[in-house]
């Protein structure tokens, strides 16, 4: 099986365009990336994803770099290289150094590790851990 074309703007539905025209405001692009285009395949996806990645990475008591560096952690983890590099590049634009992504990798690894490990070995939880 092919892979579908993604959805350019010229290509896409008015729906499509009210959540393209949506992206491009929020974040202040001249273009949304093939994320969006190959969703826009579902306009319901795309809407439904959209609205709740707005929600959880907009303003919040997390700042928008630590999101950022969260959302590269959990995709490293997955294995997802477009979502590593999209938000390594958010990470640095929001202000991440290369020392803060050497540690995080750090972090990230030894935490891939040790969860193994635990989950290998059976561990069980500590009382002084379950509250």
């Amino acid at each position: 099986m092919s892979t579908p074309a993604p959805i350019d703007y010229a290509d896409a539905s008015p729906e499509v365009r009210a959540v393209y025209d949506d992206i491009k405001k929020t974040r202040n692009v001249p273009d949304v990336n093939n994320f969006w285009k190959y969703l826009a395949r579902d306009p319901a996806t795309l809407r439904r994803t959209w609205e709740s990645i707005k929600e959880i990475m907009g303003p919040g008591t997390l700042d928008p770099l630590t999101k950022e560096m969260v959302y590269l952690a959990v995709s490293v983890t997955n294995g997802c290289g477009y979502c590593i590099a999209s938000h390594t590049a958010a990470a640095r634009k929001a202000g991440m150094t290369e020392a803060m992504f050497g540690e995080l990798m750090a972090v990230t690894g030894m935490a891939n590790e040790t969860n193994r490990l635990v989950n290998g070995y059976r561990v069980p939880i500590d009382p002084a851990f379950q509250t």
